[in-house]
């Protein structure tokens, strides 16, 4: 077997486009649990998301939880479907779909936008080798996770060096590795907050809920939990709230370990008892509502406040495709793609330059 990908015949002269690929977690194709056991089977295998000595996690994986979770979490993925499928997979093409729009007003140059997968489809490999084969040679790797983390984004970056290690002409790869401060992305938040509150008044508590890691994850030198603190401090200066209104918690915890605290879920009955009447969740770790918002959050967290004394929930929507959040968006592609688009890009000109190079080339005894 080759150890390198066929490639496409090289010519001289080719015109130089330059691409931006998003990437999100990924979603299962449906809200089955066989669908399920497939997407939980790659995303629990992958050493970066639990960093169990394989000896001893595959069995537990493959007897115990791909036997007894998939059914559970099937049932969960069917409360928040779509006619239209998948609301991750739904609002990462749409972002797609309008950061080449937002793109393509600025720049003239040769850009294309594209997304992925990490796990499921599509997947970053084949992404990757769709750009490559549409003469793509620089590729910008955007994950949409504001907050970096080795379960995340460099799982992510994982599956582009495994692309880059089957390809003989490597195009060239940016990679752009966290946002979790940037002004664009923090004002896009501030703007949701603001909009959710005019229209429905104001809670006693705002609570910023994050993706939970394992603690061991902060203690290995894993820059997440700090990430996610800068980011809920910049959004609360951003909303001037003083300090007693709003707070930091993590969620979706998985296992038996510690994990980073305070929990999402104890933190909601906590208010609940102590009195709090309305309390607001925002989940700043995600850019596109998902089954850790709308259903971890949006009904089994509401439930639990709910149930513990609280009166008023109210989850406050994802940035999916807010106009700012879009133009955030474009501006952290924009800076990560320095040098490599252009608004003043001449097409006539560039079709001139490229016919030159083809005559040198076949000057010097290239094929035609």
């Amino acid at each position: 077997m080759p150890k390198f990908a066929p490639e496409p015949r090289f010519n001289h002269g080719s015109p130089v486009h330059t691409a931006v690929l998003l990437v999100n977690l990924g979603t299962p194709e449906a809200p089955t649990t066989p669908a399920v056991r497939r997407y939980l089977k790659q995303f629990l295998s992958d050493p970066r998301v639990v960093e169990i000595p394989r000896i001893a996690w595959l069995p537990i994986l493959h007897g115990i939880i791909l036997n007894t979770r998939p059914g559970r979490s099937a049932q969960k993925y069917a409360r928040i479907w779509t006619e239209q499928g998948s609301p991750l997979m739904l609002h990462t093409v749409r972002q797609a779909r309008l950061l080449a729009g937002f793109l393509g007003e600025r720049v003239r140059s040769p850009l294309v936008v594209e997304f992925a997968m990490r796990y499921g489809e599509p997947s970053i490999g084949d992404s990757l080798g769709r750009l490559k084969a549409a003469g793509c040679d620089r590729i910008l790797i955007l994950p949409l996770y504001p907050q970096y983390a080795a379960t995340t984004t460099a799982t992510a970056f994982d599956e582009v060096a495994k692309f880059i290690h089957r390809v003989r002409n490597v195009p060239e790869i940016r990679m752009v590795r966290h946002f979790h401060d940037h002004p664009a992305y923090i004002a896009a938040l501030a703007a949701q907050v603001r909009e959710h509150w005019a229209a429905n008044g104001r809670p006693d508590k705002l609570l910023l809920s994050f993706h939970g890691l394992p603690q061991f994850s902060l203690t290995r030198g894993d820059p997440y939990h700090c990430e996610c603190q800068k980011t809920a401090r910049l959004l609360a200066e951003a909303l001037q709230l003083p300090e007693n209104h709003w707070r930091l918690s993590f969620q979706s915890r998985f296992g038996r370990a510690e994990w980073l605290k305070p929990y999402t879920l104890p933190t909601l009955r906590e208010y609940a008892r102590a009195g709090v009447h309305r309390v607001d969740v925002l989940c700043p770790g995600f850019v596109a509502d998902c089954l850790e918002t709308l259903e971890e959050i949006g009904v089994e967290c509401k439930q639990a406040f709910l149930a513990s004394g609280g009166k008023e929930f109210h989850l406050i929507p994802c940035l999916n495709e807010r106009d700012d959040w879009i133009h955030a968006l474009a501006d952290i592609a924009l800076e990560h793609l320095a040098g490599w688009v252009s608004a003043s890009w001449d097409a006539a000109k560039a079709k001139v330059d490229r016919e030159l190079s083809r005559l040198r080339a076949r000057a010097m005894g290239a094929p035609s």
